[in-house]
């Protein structure tokens, strides 16, 4: 029972022996859940006293819309995953709802309650940080939620898009090493983000796997945007035993780093390889164009929205967390160290 007294969602649905998004489907008035299934759950969820959500109470089956919670839209990074779910929901005849937070992270209540009045289906989290008692609550109240990009890996009854940045940080390094770099540097974005930490320990461990040393001074943190890379990589750049290859947590860091190189006096790939991350529209039009790992966004976007209506629609899923897969793309910004 949850802390409040009050029963969630996930324990009515472990005791009806039915998934969360049944639970959720029958509190959202669609019709082709079985007349056993429905019964059960709806005599569990009066005998446990739920409490309905207030838009469901009055709506019904409730509105099209679903919410997309997102940090910024001033980026491409994320309007390519909003270009995803858009293109899925509008096929699917849902509006869509987008609020952004601005660096909060995390929701407020006054945006559940909003929410909730609106009767939406459901939301879509980009980059906010989900705690256990904002999930219980979101539970309660039964609103459907994926979360995408996550600061931290959600619990694992919350439906997550992700892309393999583990994978992401191994190939780049990989890609330094095989190069014939041995100084390799990494920026990563804010250290706090399970996104960094996967690219950090990729980048790490493919400098294990090639018997490099792991130097700590060669690591520094940014926040993923031109400036985080400019000051990373001044710092670097600065060391006395420089780096020859520096591998980037974004493309917008980046170019940061590309900036850093030219005021030092030096040339990419000349004197420093450069490799971003994302494969963001730009990355082909920098001078020189950019080595990066290309991160799937508009695809992970197309995922969560399609997951959202999954859950939204009753469909059990096999799986709540999906990995889409990252691939290096090879370009000017890295060649043979000295050349």
């Amino acid at each position: 029972m949850a802390a409040t007294g009050r029963p969630t969602m996930a324990e009515i649905a472990k005791e009806a022996n039915v998934a969360i998004s049944t639970v959720s489907k029958v509190l959202n008035g669609h019709t082709d859940v079985s007349a056993a299934t429905r019964t059960r759950v709806e005599r569990l969820l009066t005998e446990r006293g739920y409490r309905r959500p207030r838009a469901v109470r009055r709506a019904g089956r409730g509105s099209d819309l679903v919410d997309l919670v997102i940090n910024d839209l001033d980026s491409v990074w994320g309007l390519e995953i909003l270009s995803g779910v858009e293109e899925v929901l509008e096929a699917a005849g849902h509006a869509l709802v987008v609020s952004t937070v601005h660096n909060r992270q995390s929701l407020t209540r006054r945006w559940v309650d909003s929410a909730l009045a609106r009767g939406s289906q459901g939301a879509i989290l980009v980059l906010s940080e989900l705690t256990g008692r904002q999930q219980a609550d979101l539970d309660r109240r039964g609103l459907p939620i994926v979360v995408v990009d996550g600061v931290s890996q959600p619990p694992p009854e919350v439906a997550s898009i992700g892309a393999t940045n583990f994978a992401g940080g191994y190939a780049a390094a990989e890609h330094l090493i095989g190069l014939g770099h041995r100084r390799i540097a990494a920026i990563g974005g804010p250290e706090r983000l399970q996104c960094t930490r996967a690219r950090i320990a990729g980048y790490r461990a493919a400098l294990e796997s090639a018997g490099l040393p792991a130097d700590r001074q060669l690591v520094r943190y940014g926040n993923f945007m031109h400036e985080g890379g400019l000051r990373g990589a001044e710092a670097l750049l600065a060391l006395p035993d420089a780096p020859t290859a520096i591998f980037a947590g974004s493309d917008q860091q980046a170019t940061g780093v590309y900036e850093a190189v030219r005021r030092a006096g030096l040339t990419i790939p000349g004197d420093v390889s450069v490799v971003g991350f994302d494969d963001l529209n730009f990355a082909e039009w920098t001078a020189p164009p950019m080595t990066t790992v290309r991160q799937p966004l508009h695809e992970m976007g197309v995922a969560a929205a399609r997951t959202l209506l999954r859950i939204v629609n009753g469909e059990r899923l096999e799986s709540t967390r999906m990995e889409l897969a990252t691939h290096l793309v090879v370009r000017g910004s890295t060649a043979q160290p000295g050349r």
